[in-house]
């Protein structure tokens, strides 16, 4: 099993090397074209469509989902997967502070839509796709998913990653950074024993 540790580290290692670009001129200039190409489109339907995605990644989403499993007889794998999805925000909050990179809806106020409230905090890592790819992460080892239906799961948070962006609150790069950081958050977490 070292190559869980390893795997983990590769995976934290890359979204903090998207944090340092993203600080960077030219790294903030693709994103912000990439960001503009995403946050357009909008129609009524869509806006309905990717405010309610975006809660997926929510915390209150995780205990949602926690109390659900908890219900069908997986306390253990309930508790597990909401402790990884805490853990995740809490170090998400931590690397806000540390990289403190305004939100887009600051940084191109004249240009970017924003269709939620606007939340507070700045904005790399984005928190709402970390958050639920470290849940699904623990939440399919802990329930020995096969590897199709695991990588089926990441669906659910990619869409959640591309609605802050359409929402107006992230920049592309806050979303990488937010599913690499989960993604190493829930392999790094102890496996079940």
């Amino acid at each position: 099993m070292r190559a869980r540790p390893f795997r983990a580290a590769t995976f934290a290692a890359a979204a903090l090397a998207i944090g340092v670009w993203s600080s960077r001129e030219r790294g903030r200039e693709l994103d912000a074209k990439a960001f503009h190409a995403l946050n357009g489109g909008h129609t009524p339907g869509r806006d309905r469509f990717f405010s309610g995605v975006t809660e997926l990644g929510s915390i209150w989403a995780s205990i949602g989902a926690a109390a659900a499993l908890a219900a069908n007889g997986r306390t253990r794998t309930a508790t597990r997967a909401l402790l990884a999805a805490l853990a995740t925000w809490s170090l998400g909050q931590a690397l806000k502070k540390s990289f403190l990179r305004p939100r887009p809806y600051h940084a191109h106020a004249d240009t970017a839509r924003v269709v939620i409230s606007r939340p507070q905090g700045t904005s790399w890592p984005s928190s709402h796709p970390a958050v639920i790819t470290a849940f699904l992460t623990v939440a399919a080892r802990d329930l020995d998913l096969s590897l199709p239906i695991r990588a089926m799961m990441a669906s659910p948070a990619a869409a959640v990653g591309v609605s802050r962006i359409y929402l107006g609150v992230h920049f592309p790069s806050d979303v990488a950074g937010g599913l690499l950081l989960g993604r190493a958050v829930g392999i790094a977490w102890p496996a079940e024993s």
